[in-house]
């Protein structure tokens, strides 16, 4: 499983051998986490530990359920307090506050986001932050090639075991090829963080600096409960799309939540997900989750980060049915097309009538990132079973009632998924294929399922775009 970031190690090793090391270490001796060596960290406060950061480094940060909240908040308290200058912070989504970001402290950190959360989307979109448009099965990449050297990581872990060895728990996503190239490694130890199997394990002897601070992880509910739009949109894919043996992939967020409702009466369904989430348990729990099918991986369910509530942390802890593996392999789309009846679902902001997906972007206005929609649904596509089926849902209208199916997509709206890449989307209206469809073809089949206020108009549309009108007809 560590191919890939075997693969681009040794091609660093042979194409920059120019370079002279990374402060006391030399590209000779990288770290290998699993490798335990002589030295030991140095356990201190918070204070010492943050005070190594200086101006113009760039510091790594672990994101989602483990992002390191108290040492964020000293990393900003110290950037403050000594005038620090052009601190660059690279990182995953992150979960809490993110202090560093607000305006008054732009000349002191720049937020760059490899996946925009909500709490930096105002920050990029005012320019006082940047986002690197990547996918996440190629984030690992950019550390193991040399493109981002962190002079800092802030990671948080478990405890470490009698052997020595420590967790990172929730979230390896690309933090497992940081902990390879960062020159100094910081880290929050916590006794909240589960221990996962996998790609998780650190030995605490490649710790430089590690901070003793237990604090819940963050917990993500799902909010109000899944409406009667997303109830029915969770109920034709899990009746339709979804067969007895098949491996899911599909985020956390109220379609998810509806989908896992309608599966408790599946059988042998397998997950391989970026994402990992409390449906998931519960349908375990129900019997409906066995892996038994999988053909990598058999007999448990892979991820690269879990979120949720307590619930999906304590079953990750100690659980070897679960693996968290690095996200250059979870999301690297030959390891997906090789589950057996793949089904992946994602969701969008907008489509057009061609099935153009935006999914980054509302406008120019920036909102996530590419992350592993492209990934999944690519993988699924390729199911080398010939069973696979990638599924963009969605409720055919917005909150304020516009319709989320376009003639075209919002002047500088990011196309994610390309329109070939697009095979079923659904709505609560119904199932659209647009496989091997013509343009005029793909739009009558996204009008049938478009909001009913909404279709007259669509088909206008679509008459002065295609100079013809749509039909179901080749």
């Amino acid at each position: 499983m560590f191919s890939i970031i075997e693969t681009s190690l040794n091609k660093w090793r042979n194409t920059k051998k120019s370079l002279c090391g990374f402060g006391n270490r030399s590209l000779a001796a990288l770290r290998e986490p699993f490798q335990p060596s002589k030295r030991c960290p140095r356990w201190v406060c918070i204070e010492d530990a943050i005070k190594i950061v200086n101006s113009e480094q760039l510091v790594y940060i672990q994101g989602g359920s483990a992002t390191p909240f108290e040492l964020i908040r000293g990393l900003t308290e110290h950037g403050i307090c000594n005038n620090l200058r052009g601190v660059r912070l690279v990182h995953m989504g992150l979960e809490g506050d993110a202090p560093f970001v607000h305006p008054e402290f732009e000349k002191h950190f720049r937020s760059i986001s490899l996946y925009i959360g909500s709490n930096l989307r105002e920050a990029v979109n005012e320019g006082r932050a940047d986002y690197i448009p990547i996918f996440h099965h190629e984030t690992p990449k950019i550390f193991c090639e040399g493109d981002i050297i962190p002079d800092v990581a802030l990671i948080q872990v478990s405890p470490p075991d009698p052997r020595g060895f420590c967790s990172l728990g929730t979230s390896v996503d690309c933090t497992r090829s940081v902990l390879t190239t960062a020159k100094v490694i910081i880290a929050q130890v916590n006794e909240h963080m589960p221990r996962s199997f996998g790609d998780s394990v650190i030995h605490s002897s490649h710790i430089d600096w590690a901070v003793k601070h237990d604090c819940p992880l963050p917990c993500v509910h799902p909010g109000e409960p899944p409406n009667e739009v997303e109830i029915e949109i969770g109920k034709k894919i899990a009746q339709v799309l979804i067969e007895d043996g098949s491996t899911i992939q599909m985020g956390i967020g109220n379609i998810p939540e509806a989908i896992a409702c309608h599966l408790s009466y599946h059988k042998d369904l397998g997950i391989h997900s970026e994402i990992l989430g409390d449906g998931m348990v519960d349908l375990v729990e129900k019997g409906a989750i066995t892996n038994q099918l999988k053909s990598k991986h058999r007999g448990r369910m892979i991820g690269s980060f879990a979120i949720g509530t307590k619930k999906v942390y304590d079953f990750i802890h100690n659980n070897p049915f679960i693996e968290i593996l690095t996200i250059s392999y979870v999301n690297d789309p030959r390891v997906i097309s090789s589950q057996p009846k793949m089904v992946s679902i994602n969701g969008c902001i907008e489509m057009d009538i061609t099935g153009q997906v935006s999914q980054d972007s509302l406008g120019c206005k920036m909102y996530s990132g590419f992350g592993g929609q492209l990934d999944f649904i690519r993988g699924a596509a390729m199911g080398q079973d010939g069973k696979g089926k990638a599924i963009i849902a969605f409720p055919s209208i917005t909150s304020t009632g516009e319709s989320k199916i376009q003639p075209i997509l919002k002047k500088g709206s990011g196309v994610v998924s390309t329109r070939a890449h697009t095979h079923y989307v659904v709505t609560e209206h119904g199932i659209a294929n647009l496989f091997g469809k013509t343009l005029r073809q793909r739009a009558n089949a996204l009008i049938q399922i478009a909001h009913p206020d909404h279709r007259e108009c669509l088909e206008k549309a679509a008459f002065e775009r295609l100079k013809c009108m749509p039909t179901k007809y080749l």
